[in-house]
C-alpha cells in the first residue's frame, strides 16, 4: 500500500533564492581570501588533511576543479568501484566510520561511494571550506616563499581562446598543500619558474610505494607541502594503483607538518629539493 504525502512548501520568490546563493557565497568566501592553509586538490589526502586541520581550529580552504569531491575514492580501479587498503589504514578507517571487510591477510577493501562519502563529510563537518570547480593557476610568490595560490573558475579554460581572456585572481595562506595527483601542479608551476625539478612518477609497485610516498611527504619549497600522488610526481616514486592507505596516511603527515608551520611557526627542511 502506497502512502500520499501532503504538503506545502513555503512560497518564495526566484529571485530571493538567487539572493539567498549569492549572500552566504559571498560572506564566506570574502572570509577565506585570507586563510591559514590552502589545499589544491580534493582527493583522499587532500580530504584527510583537511578534516586534521580543520579539526584543530585551523582556516583551511580546499580548492577542487571538478565539480565533485574524492578523485579516485570513487572508483577504485579499472571503474569498479571498490577501494583496497593495507593495514594498518583500519585504524583510519574505523576513526571515520568506514565500514569495511577484510579480505586477505593484511588486505581491506571498502566501498568506493560509501568511503568517499564519509571523507568528504569528515572533513566538511570538521569545518573545511570547499571552493568547488575551481582551477589552480598560479602560485603566489614573496620573498622566495609561497604564500598563496592564482585561481579561476574551472570552465574557463574550457573556453574558445578568443574569449577565454578572464583573469584570475589571488587567494592567500600561510601554507599551501599540493594534493592534486600525479599532476603536482602547485609543484609543477614552481618547476616552470626554475624552482623545483621534479623527477616524475614512477613505475607500479605498491609495496615499496605507499611507504615511500608518506614518508616522502613533507616541505619541498618554503610554504609548499606536497601529500599524495603529488609526492610520486616530485620525487620519482613508483605509484600504488587503485589502493589508499598511503593517500590516507599522506594527508595526515601532511596535516601533521602543517599545523606546526602555522601555529608554531616552525619551518621543516629536511624534505625541501
Amino acid at each position: 500500500m502506497g502512502f500520499f504525502i501532503k504538503t506545502s512548501f513555503k512560497e518564495v520568490s526566484d529571485a530571493k533564492i538567487s539572493r539567498a546563493i549569492l549572500s552566504e557565497f559571498n560572506s564566506w568566501f570574502s572570509d577565506y581570501i585570507v586563510s591559514d592553509v590552502i589545499i589544491v586538490g580534493a582527493g583522499p589526502s587532500g580530504l584527510v588533511a583537511a578534516r586534521d586541520l580543520a579539526k584543530q581550529g585551523i582556516k583551511v580552504l580546499v580548492i577542487e576543479v571538478n565539480n565533485y569531491l574524492g578523485g579516485g575514492f570513487w572508483i577504485g580501479g579499472y571503474l569498479m568501484n571498490t577501494l583496497t587498503f593495507r593495514s594498518p589504514a583500519e585504524e583510519m578507517l574505523d576513526e571515520l566510520n568506514i565500514p569495511y571487510k577484510k579480505t586477505l591477510d593484511g588486505l581491506l577493501t571498502a566501498d568506493g561511494p560509501n568511503a568517499c562519502s564519509k571523507l568528504i563529510s569528515a572533513a566538511c563537518d570538521a569545518g573545511a571550506r570547499i571552493l568547488n570547480m575551481t582551477k589552480f593557476d598560479d602560485v603566489v610568490l614573496r620573498d622566495k616563499r609561497v604564500e598563496g595560490i592564482v585561481i579561476n573558475w574551472a570552465p574557463v579554460s574550457a573556453l574558445p581562446r578568443q574569449i577565454s581572456c578572464v583573469d584570475p585572481i589571488s587567494i592567500e595562506a600561510k601554507v599551501v598543500i599540493d594534493a592534486t595527483g600525479h599532476d603536482a601542479y602547485v609543484a609543477r608551476s614552481l618547476e616552470k619558474k626554475g624552482l623545483l625539478k621534479l623527477k616524475g612518477t614512477g613505475a607500479m609497485d605498491a609495496n615499496t610505494s605507499e611507504d615511500l610516498i608518506v614518508n616522502n611527504t613533507g616541505e619541498v619549497y618554503p610554504g609548499l607541502i606536497v601529500a599524495g600522488m603529488a609526492v610520486s610526481a616530485v620525487w620519482g616514486i613508483p605509484r600504488m594503483g587503485p589502493t589508499f592507505a598511503g593517500m590516507l596516511y599522506s594527508g595526515r603527515k601532511a596535516a601533521e607538518i602543517t599545523s606546526r608551520i602555522v601555529l608554531k611557526n616552525e619551518i621543516p627542511v629536511e624534505n625541501q629539493l
